[in-house]
């Protein structure tokens, strides 16, 4: 991305091997996340930055320290790199590794990439997947781990009414983790039929097409008053953080997930809402050996999130569909 709106696709030499920890994958698909948008759209600042977080493939090359993955598996890696063996790691929050690398900065819309701490970051799958895994696959390493771990922070789960700020890739991942879980009711909040199919298909029973105030007050109506047990705030708006905290019961729980911009809670408002707050960047890796299975098994299918396929080579176009939402995410293809 050289300035926001400004993506071009150009030739890079390939990535070799740097630490002995490193793995070499060529990829079997890529995506643009809505993340992407932020810089896209001028909200965060970039210049020539390689783009790309996501991904799926083949291991190629490993360095000399590499033991759980080999040339020739199919793998699935977090948007955060992590050794996995850190106090942190060990904990359930491989994306505040004490050794982290941010993937995004190294770039994976790409047909090869380096993967720092491969044996931290990497999950093999079980064997060759079939093509039609492959986008469900992709959902897991940043979109369906991020929705999983806002409905677990929003502690989602049997007998729970579960409310989702944010019709995006997230959001709607989100609903699906939360049926998952074993949650009784899921309110999904969205303005578009599109998104709002999806979210019933993923396991919405109510829709809300209200926001701020208005969709707080929907809730509570749908809620007898009190609200829901468990809030996913999907966006990282003030609106829909706001929304989100609104939303939920006293001594419910709120997951945020949404990549927070300019997001300032009022501390009486906060005081007395008498909520749990938790989120943050997600810790996929600790999700992905649950995830890879559930699509193995073909229990869930978040591929379906991905409504524009696109070769690599077209990714500006994906971009753009993106920021005029005439795609909810973009799956590139190599």
């Amino acid at each position: 991305m050289y300035k926001p709106g400004d993506v071009r696709v150009e030739q890079r030499p390939d990535p070799v091997i740097v630490e002995p920890t490193d793995a070499i994958i060529r990829l079997a698909a890529t995506c643009i996340c809505g993340s992407d948008l932020w810089p896209y759209r001028g909200a965060e600042p970039v210049d020539h930055q390689v783009m790309g977080h996501e991904y799926v493939g083949v291991v190629e090359q490993i360095g000399s320290e590499v033991r759980t993955v080999k040339p020739g598996d199919f793998v699935v890696g977090s948007f955060w790199a992590s050794d996995n063996t850190c106090d942190i790691c060990q904990a359930g929050y491989q994306a505040y590794c004490v050794h982290r690398v941010l993937m995004g900065t190294i770039g994976t819309q790409s047909e090869l990439a380096r993967i720092p701490l491969a044996d931290g970051t990497l999950v093999a799958t079980p064997g060759q997947p079939d093509p039609e895994l492959i986008p469900s696959l992709m959902a897991a390493s940043d979109v369906l781990g991020t929705g999983w771990f806002a409905a677990v922070a929003a502690q989602a789960g049997p007998g729970k009414t579960v409310a989702v700020v944010g019709d995006g890739a997230v959001g709607l991942l989100g609903v699906l983790a939360a049926r998952q879980l074993g949650a009784e009711r899921i309110i999904a909040f969205s303005r578009h039929a599109d998104r709002q199919a999806l979210a019933r298909e993923f396991g919405a029973t109510d829709i809300v097409t209200e926001r701020g105030d208005a969709g707080v007050e929907k809730v509570k109506e749908l809620t007898g008053g009190l609200g829901a047990h468990s809030v996913i705030e999907a966006v990282g708006t003030q609106e829909a953080m706001m929304q989100a905290i609104g939303s939920a019961r006293p001594g419910g729980h709120v997951g945020f997930v949404g990549v927070s911009h300019d997001v300032a809670i009022p501390g009486d408002q906060l005081f007395m809402s008498g909520v749990h707050i938790h989120g943050g960047p997600a810790p996929v890796r600790r999700f992905l050996p649950e995830l890879i299975q559930l699509i193995w098994d073909r229990t869930i299918d978040p591929g379906k999130v991905f409504d524009l396929t696109l070769p690599l080579d077209k990714a500006a176009e994906g971009y753009q569909a993106m920021d005029q939402r005439t795609a909810t995410k973009v799956l590139l293809t190599l």
